[in-house]
């Protein structure tokens, strides 16, 4: 399932939110590609999109969900890439 939080980070002018599975990473990468989000938006375990990206996710059928829900979900999936062991 890919689950997808509120744009709310502002950065670069924009607002951004974070887009995660809990099922694998090439699930993600393949939504992802489907929204549109470049592989630079990437980083360790989600994407990083702008806030326009996040109709087309939900409509695509992403769940939107609060981000302590992200957060949780990738811990539960053992998906999550803490940025200490700083690995890609």
């Amino acid at each position: 399932m890919i689950y997808v939080d509120r744009a709310r980070w502002p950065a670069h002018g924009r607002l951004w939110a974070h887009l995660v599975s809990d099922v694998s990473y090439a699930e993600l990468h393949a939504f992802a590609e489907m929204i549109g989000a470049p592989p630079r938006g990437f980083d360790r375990d989600h994407y990083d999109i702008p806030a326009a990206r996040v109709p087309w996710a939900v409509w695509l059928g992403a769940s939107l969900v609060e981000s302590r829900e992200i957060a949780a979900r990738l811990r539960a999936s053992g998906l999550r890439r803490p940025k200490h062991l700083n690995r890609r």
